[in-house]
């Protein structure tokens, strides 16, 4: 199967980095029947980590997010990567942006099981438009 390249959006809270923070955002995200296609959370400095949630649900999950009070990022753009898993799977898409001149700001994938992996790339706002050619990225 070829692989599969999708725009996502996604947007981040800045939360405090302490124990619980993450699992009681997911659980009201859970609660509020939200899909998420991907979630990432790091440090972020200064005691607070930041959450990525990518989901196609992006004004349910801020309607959410007003309910409850959290300070959501602006709406910001990124790829969602799928495909079957294999040696050099993520080096193609990985080599296209290069080849491209493109930078990537971050990228994380994870083989799935049962041969599948998923990545999410993310670049600057100003190399979306090249990047998302270069992809061959649907919505």
């Amino acid at each position: 199967m070829a692989d599969r390249v999708k725009k996502v959006t996604y947007c981040y809270a800045k939360v405090p980095s302490r124990s619980g923070h993450g699992a009681k955002y997911l659980a009201e995200i859970k609660k509020a029947n939200v899909n998420l296609l991907a979630f990432s959370g790091f440090p972020a400095g200064g005691g607070k980590a930041q959450l990525d949630f990518v989901t196609d649900e992006i004004s349910t999950l801020r309607q959410l997010a007003r309910k409850q009070g959290w300070r959501l990022s602006k709406a910001k753009k990124g790829f969602l990567v799928q495909g079957s898993d294999a040696a050099g799977a993520v080096h193609k898409h990985v080599r296209k942006l290069a080849d491209r001149g493109i930078n990537i700001t971050a990228a994380d994938a994870v083989c799935a099981g049962k041969g599948r992996y998923g990545m999410i790339v993310w670049v600057k706002p100003r190399d979306y438009a090249r990047a998302s050619r270069a992809l061959n990225a649907k919505k």
